[in-house]
């Protein structure tokens, strides 16, 4: 036992090792953060300067995190090459941001181009599963952002067609995929820096909307078009919690969803959490729509993971009293607390779906994974007990 302590304590001061390579550390006491100088990585994101190795097109831009699909999909050597957008107002600022993208006529043209091989999508939520079904059924691989499917009946019926067809459909599970310090946090893990993994707590808070004053539109506001608070914006944390424990089933031992603070609009959740029982691990989650202005991003999302060994916390987004700048990650083990800045860590999900796409493979998130953080999601929605609080 002391020979495996000591070999996960080398571990940590040396490297982190991962699919892609190796990742360089920057490690400190938690006695000495208040004067850390940040140490530059000296890994830096892998950039295609080769082909393009695939034909991508968007179908739906309904949500900004379209640009964050579209990024990863081009850093893994994908090129975007058309889109189509209902919308004249949204259509004319993507065409905008990405002048040399053609703008289909019709979704229809885009499903009909054999040269294309994955659609990305971020339509309002409830369209996504449609667009997705018929990607599939004719012949392309498809990403949609989170909440990729809002209800039961759309999961079986996506299930039903993704089994038959065999295409990929994978969803933009961005608080994982796209953070570099719970993607940090994975090789840890794997690597048994705190143990068996026994519990995941995903804190998942943000903000209504943009302190410039911005609004969203009335679907936003409408669960019958998001889904219901767990179902969109906790979906994040039903993914991280099946990844870290390595759960292959889980069920919802408890949940709870309410608007407790926006009267003006009825059809609203502001607030939502959720215990979880997996075959690998315990979780719980706690999302809401309450960031205050004040708070320098959207929304202090947090992931804290407890192992026999130690745990781990990863201030996502800042890191209050120390930092604005996100992807803060801190390891407690049986002899030191470390911190990890991993802001120049590479991010290797459009990477592993290009290769998937080609290779007919599972690497980014096997389809398996994909749709039970989803159906345990959608399931902790439905049963929900509704949130009433004395005025």
């Amino acid at each position: 036992m002391k020979k495996q302590h000591a070999s996960r304590r080398k571990f940590i001061k040396e490297s982190v090792t991962s699919a892609a390579g190796l990742l360089a550390m920057s490690a400190l006491s938690t006695s000495k953060v208040d004067a850390y100088e940040p140490v530059v990585n000296t890994r830096r994101e892998e950039t295609m300067n080769q082909a393009p190795r695939l034909r991508f097109s968007v179908i739906g831009i309904n949500h900004d995190h379209i640009h964050g699909q579209i990024g990863a999909v081009i850093r893994g050597g994908g090129q975007l090459v058309a889109f189509y957008a209902k919308e004249p107002d949204l259509a004319a600022a993507f065409a905008k941001r990405y002048p040399n993208v053609q703008q289909a006529r019709s979704q229809q043209e885009i499903l009909d181009d054999k040269s294309i091989q994955l659609v990305v999508s971020a339509g309002i939520p409830v369209d996504r599963a449609p667009v997705g079904i018929a990607v599939m059924q004719h012949g392309k691989d498809y990403m949609a952002d989170k909440p990729g499917i809002t209800t039961l009946a759309q999961l079986a019926e996506v299930r039903r067609v993704q089994k038959a067809t065999k295409r990929i459909y994978s969803i933009m599970y961005s608080e994982r995929f796209e953070n570099k310090a719970t993607v940090r946090a994975g090789e840890l893990v794997k690597a048994g820096a705190i143990g068996k993994v026994l519990q995941t707590t995903g804190l998942g808070p943000h903000r209504l909307n943009n302190v410039s004053g911005g609004v969203r539109p009335p679907w936003f506001y409408d669960r019958k078009y998001f889904g219901g608070i767990i179902c969109d914006i906790a979906s994040h944390q039903f993914d991280q919690f099946l990844f870290f424990t390595g759960s292959t089933e889980a069920s919802v031992v408890a949940s709870q969803v309410g608007n407790v603070h926006h009267p003006q609009y009825p059809l609203f959740e502001d607030f939502g959490d959720v215990m979880l029982r997996g075959n690998g691990g315990m979780g719980y989650i706690r999302v809401d729509w309450f960031t205050p202005n004040g708070l320098s991003t959207w929304g202090d999302g947090r992931l804290t993971i407890i192992g026999t060994d130690g745990f781990i916390e990863i201030r996502k987004n800042c890191d209050l009293g120390r930092s604005k700048a996100g992807n803060n990650l801190y390891l407690t083990d049986q002899k030191e607390t470390t911190y990890f800045d991993c802001n120049n860590d590479p991010l290797p999900y459009g990477t592993l779906l290009v290769d998937d796409v080609l290779n007919r493979t599972e690497t980014a998130m096997t389809q398996h994974h994909c749709f039970l953080a989803t159906e345990l999601a959608l399931q902790a929605q439905q049963q929900a007990q509704r949130i009433t609080l004395k005025k």
